[in-house]
């Protein structure tokens, strides 16, 4: 693609060590952040010129919170240093034999180049049904999904084919992990306490909310405890789990599976991501879509570029396939880069990546949650709900982003409301049908 004539990627230049960060996401900013005092000069790419606190994504979806509850902007965690740079373009390559990234709008040379650009969805080699899916990775996608769910609900309630009828009103979640166990629990609680005041003349006991995973349990990487607690949970909510299940084909109205089929005008797909890994690097350097580093985080085979985060794979004796692909990971490797990166400027040795792990948690709807402690402490239930609110309250970023979350989970929590059931873009995707059943007016 020609580069537009009125664009270029320029960058003053500096007499400083130039060190390019590629993505705005967990990795990226703590990085950044850990540079401040560092004497470099630090230029953060990313095609948005915001941070999406991804864990939280599920309630944009389900009409829990808005957009600009859990993004805040990447300019404003640069402010008052004249040594940083943030441009909004699109990453398409790196050249390491050159030191230089490649954008849409030009390249830039770098002295360090740390790959920070996360992960996308993973949709296992499934291009046919690709298009027709909803995934759940990024701002526009919870968006899309809450426009989608809505405007179902809006045509069901005007459609006089029964077969239709149920199509609108079901609803298929694929993945067992985190976020399909979230997103499921979340329309459970909207289907009982919100959709029925707002759709009166809707029978919502006719909705059925299907969670469809692959293995034999969920929350696969958690104990043992947390999937056991959390498919109790899921199935006294009334959602229909089919463990041991895998999606074959979705046309638009019928979802394949190895065992049976689900007539459904929706599916969510939260069964895996994948690495984002940027074109230009050595093929040894890549493995099931995930780039090889050292345990100083440095690209092999290269002496100056780095990766972190989700798509960083470290394999050591105690993570043999790499580090999971979590928020708490990608902060850890930013922290510390940070540190190693100012020490190979000062011309000191680099200390070794060590994983702290905080545990995990999940929640599964209000009162409802599972927490793995690394001390082999497990919780579940309110005490679970309020470790999990307090974590992830503290982790967004901003003082204001917290106070309005914070805000809208009490009020959610005693009104049993959620207050942004708004279809502000129609959502609209080349499979979806206009049926001919539906009243004109």
């Amino acid at each position: 693609m020609p580069i537009p004539a009125h664009l270029s990627l320029t960058i003053p230049d500096t007499d400083l060590p130039r060190i390019v960060i590629v993505g705005g996401g967990f990795g990226g900013l703590n990085l950044a952040k850990g540079l401040r005092k560092t004497k470099a000069q630090v230029v953060l790419l990313d095609k948005n010129n915001f941070h999406t606190f991804q864990p939280l994504l599920y309630q944009v979806a389900t009409a829990g919170l808005e957009p600009d509850s859990i993004a805040g902007p990447l300019r404003k965690s640069f402010e008052g240093n004249p040594n940083y740079f943030f441009r909004m373009v699109k990453v398409t390559g790196v050249n390491p034999t050159l030191n230089q990234v490649e954008t849409t709008v030009g390249n830039l040379r770098y002295d360090y180049l740390v790959l920070a650009n996360g992960s996308v969805t993973n949709y296992f080699n499934k291009k046919d049904f690709r298009p027709k899916v909803l995934p759940l990775k990024r701002v526009v996608h919870a968006l899309d999904i809450r426009s989608h769910i809505l405007q179902n609900f809006e045509q069901a309630v005007m459609t006089k084919d029964k077969a239709e009828f149920e199509k609108l009103m079901n609803i298929v979640v694929v993945g067992g992990g985190p976020t399909g166990v979230e997103v499921s629990g979340a329309l459970a609680e909207l289907k009982r306490y919100i959709l029925p005041k707002d759709y009166p003349d809707l029978d919502f006991t006719q909705m059925k909310i299907h969670l469809i995973e692959g293995s034999d349990r969920l929350l696969n990487g958690m104990s043992d405890f947390a999937g056991r607690e959390a498919l109790n949970y899921i199935k006294k909510m009334g959602i229909n789990v089919q463990l041991n299940t895998f999606v074959e084909d979705y046309d638009g109205d019928t979802v394949q599976l190895n065992n049976g089929t689900i007539e459904t005008a929706t599916v969510v797909w939260s069964a895996g991501v994948r690495g984002n890994v940027v074109e230009g690097l050595n093929a040894t350097s890549v493995e099931r879509s995930r780039i090889l580093v050292d345990e100083f985080n440095r690209v092999k085979g290269t002496d100056n570029v780095f990766a972190i985060g989700d798509v960083a794979m470290m394999q050591l004796q105690d993570y043999p396939n790499g580090h999971p692909m979590m928020a708490p990971v990608a902060i850890q490797q930013g922290q510390h880069l940070a540190k190693n990166l100012t020490r190979d400027i000062q011309e000191k040795e680099m200390e070794p990546f060590s994983y702290f792990d905080k545990g995990a948690m999940a929640t599964i709807g209000k009162n409802k949650a599972v927490v793995d402690m690394p001390n082999g402490m497990h919780f579940k239930g309110f005490f679970a709900w309020l470790i999990w609110m307090f974590v992830h309250i503290m982790y967004l970023i901003g003082f204001r982003n917290k106070l309005i979350t914070l805000n809208n989970w009490v009020w959610s929590y005693f009104t049993y409301d959620k207050g942004t059931r708004l279809i502000i873009r129609t959502f609209n995707r080349k499979f979806l049908r206009r049926p001919s059943s539906v009243n004109k007016i």
